[in-house]
This record gives C-alpha cells, structure tokens and sequence, in this order.
C-alpha cells in the first residue's frame, strides 16, 4: 500500500516475512504516509490469518518510528503462538499498531530460515464461533435468522419511510432477491454487474447475487459510464443492478452495445418501469417488483414440494468466486480481483480477534459498500448480530448523536476531519480557557509519550546506542515523568477529553483504513481515550492482512538465509484471505504471486530490531511500513525518496490541502501544492491572501517548517513549489475512488509546470 507505517504482527491465521534483494542505509524517523486500508507510519499491525514477506531494494531515504501506544491484550489465533519473547508467552501490552500473527521463524541469522506453525497453545479465539459450519457466505443467513430473529439487523434512519429490518426480515429480502434472479435467468456462475453506494438494499442485493450460486461485480453508482461498461464487458455480466434510474440513464449508450449478453436490469432506488426502461433494449425492473417476483416464485415452489429449506441451498462452493472487486487502479482500467466465499469468510470468522461486537450494537456506516474494507466490517458485524445504522457525508455529523456508534468504520480522511472540528472548537472558546485547554493538552502530550517509553513502546528508541546504564536511568526517568504528569492528563481527561468523547459519540470502538491514518490524528485519539484501530491491507487480500499486531520471517531470496532485522524489503503476504487471481490476466497474477503463494503488495518495509533501549524494549520485530516500491522518487544526486512518509508530514501544514511531491531526476524535491483558502484568508486577515511568488515563498517556507519537527535528510526538504489551483478529485480522474492520488496521472496532467519548475531553479 503506502509508506511510513510501522507493523508488528499476528497473522489471522498466515505469515510474514521479508526477502532481501540489495543492502540499504536506514535511519529511523518520524512521520506519516497516505493510502489504501494500508500502512501508518509508527504503526503496527496484527496480520489476519496471513503471512507476510519483505523483498529487499535499495534505498537511502529514511524510515519512520512512528507512533506506539498502550493496547488492551487481544487473543492469538488458535494453533499458533506469537514469536516476541518467550515461545509460548504474549506481551502484556501491545504496540499501538502492532502487528502478532502465526508465523515464527525457527532458524538463527546464519541459517536457513524457516516458517513453521507453533503447536496449539492457546484456545481458539471468540470469532471461530462466528461461523461455525458455513461453507459459503450467504449460508449465514438462516443461521443468523434463527439466532437472533426480531433483532434488528439494518436500520437506514434516512429514507422515507424510515426502515427498520430484522434479522428475519433481512433473510427473507435475501432469498426472495436471489429467487428473481434464478426466475429472470441467473444460473450458478453467472457474473451480475452492481453499481450502486450504501444502502440496505445494496447488501440485500449483493447476498441475493451470491445464494443464487452467481457473481457480483462491483462498482461505485458515481464511476464514469465508460468504467462501468468496461466492467460489465470484463466480468461479461448477464444483468446488472443499479442504484438508481438515473445511473441507468447514464449507462443507456453502452448497454445498447451489450444487448446481446444483458438479460435485465435492477433498479434498487426508483420505479424502473416509468423512468429507466425506455433506456434500455432489456427489460428493467424496480426493486419492489423484482423482490415480489421471487417471492411469488418462492411461494409457489415451497407450496408445490414443501420444502422451503430448498430456496436457501446456494449452488456453490467454498473456493468458488463470490465476488468481484474491481481495484481503484491508480492508471488506467481497473483489475478484477476474483475472491471467493473462503477469502470473505475467512475475515468474518477473524476478525473478532482485534475487534469485539456483541449482538445489538451499533455499527455505524459511513463508507461505500463496495469497498471491500467496508464490506467485510459489514459482513463480521452483521454475523455478530449487530445493528448497521446508515448514514452519509450530509447527515454524518448528526447520526454520531443522534445514533452513538459502538463501532465506527472509516477512512483516514473522517478522522482528520474529526480532529479538526475539535481543533476549530478549541480555537473558538474564550481566550483563558483556550490557554487552560492548551496547558492541560500539552502536559497530557508528555505524559503519552513518557507512557510509551515506561511501556517499551517508544519506536523512535529502536535505534538508540546509549549504554545500558543511561538507557535504564532514561527509562526510569520516563516512568516518574508519566507519575508527576497522571494528575494533569486526568484533569485534562475530565475537563477537555470528557466533553470531546461525548461530542464524537463513538462508544466503544473506531478502525481506520483505506489510507494510512496521520501520527498527529492517531496520538490525539488515544490521549482523549476512544480506541482507535489501524488496519492494513489491500483489495487483493480480502482486505485485511494485519489490524495493529503479526510476525514475519526475513530471508535472502537467493539463500533463503534469514537477514539480520533493520533490512528494507518489499512485504509480501500469504494466507486464507489472499485473492484467487486477477479475471482474465494471469500475467498480471504471476506477477504478484509467487509459486508459493506469496503476495507481493507493493509495500516497502523492514523489522525493527531487538533494541538496546529499555524504552524500546518492547518493539522487537515491528514490522516498520515506509513506502510503495513504484512511488520512489530516484533523484540525480542518487538518493531515493518514499513520497508518502514526507507528504504525510507537509499535510500537517494548516496552508495546504493537498501536496504530492515531484523530483524524478532532479536535484532537489518539488512539490505540486493546492492551498486551502479558509486557511490562507485566515493567516492574512487585515489583508488579501497572497498570491504569485509571495504565495510560493510562503508555502514553501510552511512546509519546510513542519520537516523540521522531524528527523529528515537534508535532500528531502522541499524545493521549488507550483501552485495547484484545481483540487484532486475524483470526478476530475486525479484521485481514486479511495481517495488515492494517481500520482502518474497528476504528473503527465502538471508536466508543464513540474518541467517550469526545475527551469526556474
């Protein structure tokens, strides 16, 4: 995924490990990156039932410490034991986002390194009861019925009228959906197009398509008609769903041209019948008509063999494709990842590890459901037998009172926002109470930090030389600062942090992915005490491979000798949850699986060594995420600079928006800046924002300011700096759906200006 992050693991059941292909200068540093359910700087994770493999490249550019913090324990997945500290023995505390998982590695640095599953130690975790005996996802349904019956499942608060289903009633939507589609032609193995965002009947649909044996391919409602073209003629759909007449309307043009294939169309929001059929050369049916038309099929078959339990049957099997996803794809068409029923089955019987729901709470849902990380929290939550409330960037602000989440998913970008709606409050309040708050702020800040080093969670320690002697008297030194400073931290917790959780409403627990979540963002959430989980992984596995905790072996590719840690490489992940394979590119597959059954993910990393710092004492083996391998920038001075872990630092400047960094060949590093205005008027406020050079000088001088709090090399400060008047978005092809920059697109877009401004220096 990105760079910057920081993992020590536990695989949900698999492995980690990293494979060294050239040596590398590392020095440890702070910072942040951007991304897909992905690495964090200073984060550690817990690996999900996978294993996980660094290649090495070469590199100077440095690496992040990045962020720990005090976990509460969690469990180990049964069968295997973590390899930090004792065989068999857990830490007592966990990194922030750490990485414990199922692989240990047996072999000392001068042998051959070996991956081996430790004897069963320990129980099985909760979730293995999650899904006992269910081969393919939608079986859960009747079993989930049964259980928790008039319980309600999903409640979308915002339509009218507003709905409230049951877990029955849920069921029941289920099986009548899938029986239209067999009723209308779908056979087991047919591929269904559907394109639609968040709503209850976007799950009905999705689990409609799966127990009739079938395929859904999925996409977002907003993505461009040519995009979802492509996607019906890649996946060759048989039918598609749409969320409402209008996206029908938008596709008409193209589904002339697949008339031959399409059987029929779904409109799950809006009467088909009067506003989408005259579009289409097939027939186009409304939600409400579609689901009575299989129930009237269903009840007319149950009456004629007496045997309803025949309708729940789902033609299909554990390793058969279940879905879809097609990736955000940063150039050009997007891939189809094929999973299957095992993959996504795999992440609702695991997750429990790092998350506990219990049936009646509140997920609240906020992120588009094709995504598979929204997906799969949806699926787990749901097979706990909790309540999904939906809800939307307009009403977001008021469902957190009006409906208090247990649990809350989102991307990275939510909980900026969050963080500087509370910073903005602040900034509001009398002036002497603005200086208490502050006061009481600052001093909890120290007391985190001193926390951390007491717990030997101090990740910016891992490379410290200090002699024994001193690195004790430090440690001890960091236990009476957190003693002296508790009293203010609980103050601060009663008068400032007390007010701020109840104004965020969220009750038990918040995860964040799909991008990789700032340092500033994550410290402020666990001083004001919400748990705030980072998760990471990519489409390609399910999602997750790692949630805050997992182990990992580092072996030279050629030797298969494990390296000494510190060693940068490229992770690689193996595991139930990997992909089957990309639709019809079996290039593109071998590319990125080994014959082992490796996954290359992209992502540069390498393992924190075991530190001679007491503060450090208990970061051995974090997994330490710093980059994507095809992001380098390669300068001519022969230096190589991971964009992610210093953009994730320039974003902290209040005068930018956005920032990617250019200096492919150059000298010195640029940046392609889009300033935020609010920001800028409110810097300038006697006076008109400035503009031009004046601007540039500014901005430049601000984002050298926020690397100077870190540890950066000289060559990574910033240079020439062109100003960016149009902001990334997805609607102008800049940013994935997932809120990724497409960082060639941009380039080929701005070449003018990035040439502009190497000639100008």
């Amino acid at each position: 995924m990105t760079s910057g992050v920081v993992c020590s693991g536990s695989s949900l059941l698999g492995q980690l490990a990293v494979k060294q292909t050239a040596p590398t200068l590392c020095a440890a540093q702070q910072s942040r990156t951007p991304g897909g359910f992905c690495p964090q700087p200073g984060a550690s994770y817990r690996s999900l039932g996978s294993d996980l493999l660094c290649r090495h490249t070469w590199s100077s550019a440095a690496v992040l410490a990045g962020d720990a913090a005090l976990l509460k324990q969690g469990a180990t997945p049964a069968g295997h034991v973590q390899a930090r500290g004792r065989r068999g023995r857990r830490p007592q505390v966990q990194c922030r986002q750490e990485v414990w998982g199922p692989a240990v590695t047996t072999s000392p640095p001068d042998e051959p390194a070996r991956v081996v599953r430790a004897p069963s130690v320990v129980p099985p975790p909760p979730s293995s009861t999650v899904a006992p005996n269910w081969e393919v996802l939608p079986a859960m349904w009747h079993t989930l019925a049964q259980k928790y019956g008039d319980r309600v499942a999903l409640d979308d608060p915002h339509r009218k009228p507003h709905i409230k289903m049951t877990y029955k009633e849920l069921e029941q939507a289920i099986v009548d959906f899938s029986e239209g589609l067999r009723l209308y032609g779908i056979k087991a193995g047919d591929r269904v197009g559907l394109f639609s965002d968040n709503s209850h009947r976007w799950i009905i649909a999705d689990q409609g398509i799966m127990m009739a044996g079938a395929v859904d391919a999925v996409r977002g409602a907003k993505a461009p008609a040519e995009e979802l073209k492509y996607i019906l003629e890649h996946s060759e759909s048989t039918a598609v769903v749409v969320e409402t007449p209008e996206v029908l309307a938008k596709l008409a043009p193209v589904l002339g041209e697949l008339a031959d294939r399409i059987k029929f169309a779904v409109v799950l929001w809006g009467e088909a019948a009067t506003n989408g059929a005259a579009t289409t050369p097939f027939p186009a049916h409304s939600f409400a008509s579609f689901l009575q038309a299989g129930k009237t099929s269903r009840q007319a078959t149950e009456a004629a063999t007496g045997n309803g339990a025949l309708r729940r049957e789902v033609p299909c099997a554990s390793q058969d494709v279940a879905t879809i996803a097609y990736t955000s794809g940063t150039t050009g068409f997007p891939k189809g990842v094929m999973l299957t029923h095992d993959n996504l089955l795999h992440q609702v019987r695991n997750y429990r590890v790092v998350l506990d729901v219990q049936p009646g709470e509140v997920l609240l849902s906020l992120l588009p459901p094709w995504h598979m990380y929204e997906r799969s929290a949806e699926y787990f939550c749901l097979a706990s037998g909790a309540r999904q409330v939906y809800s939307s960037v307009k009403t977001f602000k008021d469902d957190l009172v009006t409906h208090p989440p247990d649990h809350f998913v989102a991307v990275p970008l939510v909980f900026e926002v969050l963080y500087n709606g509370v910073q903005r409050k602040l900034a509001q309040a009398p002036a002497p109470r603005q200086k208490v708050a502050k006061l009481l702020i600052g001093a909890s800040q120290k007391y985190m930090e001193a926390l951390r080093a007491w717990r030997g969670l101090a990740l910016d320690s891992v490379r410290s030389s200090a002699h024994p002697v001193l690195s004790f008297a430090q440690w001890v030194l960091a236990g009476v600062v957190a003693a002296l400073l508790l009293p203010a931290h609980l103050l601060a917790s009663r008068l400032v942090y007390g007010k701020v959780r109840a104004a965020l409403g969220i009750k038990k627990t918040a995860i964040s992915g799909g991008g990789s979540l700032p340092t500033h963002v994550d410290r402020f959430f666990e001083m004001i005490g919400i748990v705030l989980l980072n998760g990471y992984g990519l489409t390609e596995t399910s999602p997750v491979l790692t949630v805050r905790r997992a182990d990992r072996n580092v072996v030279d590719p050629k030797t298969g000798c494990a390296l000494a840690p510190g060693v940068k490489g490229v992770v690689k992940a193996r595991g139930p949850q990997v992909m089957k394979g990309y639709l019809k590119d079996p290039e593109a597959t071998a590319r990125v699986v080994d014959p082992e059954g490796w996954f290359d993910t992209g992502d540069l990393g390498w393992l924190a060594p075991a530190s001679r710092s007491w503060a450090a004492r208990n970061c051995r083996d974090v997994l330490v995420l710093e980059g994507r391998s095809k992001d380098t920038i390669v300068m001519s001075t022969g230096e190589n600079v991971e964009p992610a872990p210093v953009e994730e630092v320039l974003l902290r400047s209040p005068l930018v928006a956005q920032v990617m960094l250019v200096g492919n060949d150059q000298r010195r590093l640029g940046a392609l800046v889009v300033p935020a205005p609010d920001e800028l008027a409110a810097h300038h406020p006697d006076a008109p924002p400035p503009t031009g050079q004046q601007l540039q000088d500014l901005i430049r001088k601000d984002l050298n300011h926020c690397l100077a709090q870190g540890s950066f090399h000289a060559h990574e400060r910033i240079g020439p700096v062109a100003i960016i008047d149009e902001p990334f978005s997805v609607e102008n092809g800049l940013l994935t759906p997932t809120m990724k920059m497409k960082r060639d697109v941009i380039a080929t877009k701005y070449a003018a200006e990035i040439a502009a401004l190497y000639q100008k220096a």
